[in-house]
């Protein structure tokens, strides 16, 4: 089973995370920050990746530590479960609609961590969440994972959708690139040898 379990503690943050990169989505998620755990839900549903976090952050301050020191751990927990990435399809794209919004992820789990981010949001929050902090999550995230992270929006002026758009459409394309190739399943897949 690929899976991880990582605890960080730090003078913002206290986070618990563990996560099954082969589960059925199930998500217990706890941050404090509303919206934030409903994204961090869906992305789970829709990755179909067991997810359990418990994060006890700086709230007083802003969500921003929570956000940021969040995605710091997955990625790491992304990349302690998937390991060699053998036999992995280690790439993946999804475009999502959601209302009026659409939006295009594509991504290679390719050992080098880099963030594309074409998306604008008029709104400054949704609930308790600076927007900007989707930029911020998906930022340490592919960072720390290795994941090279493209995301553009397409269409969309609801900050709601939008994020919603994002996190779905990046779980969905998660989905596809750490699933098993049967044809390759034992196999690093990088004329390198190496990812």
């Amino acid at each position: 089973m690929r899976s991880a379990r990582i605890s960080r503690k730090t003078k913002e943050t206290d986070i618990a995370l563990s996560l099954n990169v082969d589960g059925k989505g199930v998500a217990e998620i706890c941050t404090g920050c509303g919206f934030f755990d409903h994204m961090l839900e869906l992305f789970a549903a829709h990755s179909r990746f067991d997810l359990k976090i418990e994060c006890k952050g700086d709230l007083e301050v802003d969500c921003h530590h929570t956000v940021e020191d969040t995605a710091i751990v997955l990625g790491d927990a992304l990349k302690q479960a998937l390991g060699e990435k053998k036999g992995i399809y280690r790439y993946g794209s999804f475009i999502l609609p959601m209302d009026e919004a659409l939006v295009m992820v594509a991504l290679d789990i390719s050992g080098r961590g880099y963030l594309n981010y074409n998306v604008a949001i008029a709104a400054e929050k949704v609930g308790d969440f600076d927007t900007e902090l989707g930029e911020e999550f998906m930022r340490a995230f592919s960072r720390v994972a290795g994941i090279t992270l493209h995301i553009e929006q397409l269409e969309g002026n609801n900050a709601h959708h939008i994020l919603e758009a994002i996190f779905k459409g990046v779980a969905r394309a998660l989905r596809q690139a750490t699933a098993i190739d049967p044809a390759a399943r034992d196999e690093i897949p990088s004329t390198k040898g190496v990812l």
